[in-house]
């Protein structure tokens, strides 16, 4: 998944963090959701202007990260 479509890094906006396009929901609030065991669907009930598509593009920019890290190391 290419989820540079979905993610973007602005310096002014949650300090930097990844955040979905056009809102203040971050990466890390995505994996903080599903690692408390929420479901996808519970997530986009409660914040709508999300989808699927966002929440497998903020999973995929963690293991993307996350993968880049291990190779730095």
């Amino acid at each position: 998944m290419s989820y540079q479509q979905y993610i973007e890094i602005k310096a002014e906006k949650r300090f930097g963090q990844p955040c979905i396009i056009n809102t203040r929901i971050t990466v890390f609030d995505i994996l903080t959701w599903l690692a408390s065991g929420m479901s996808f669907n519970e997530i986009i009930e409660d914040y709508p202007e999300i989808n699927e598509e966002h929440i497998k593009a903020a999973l995929s920019f963690a293991a993307e990260r996350e993968h880049v890290l291990r190779i730095a190391s």
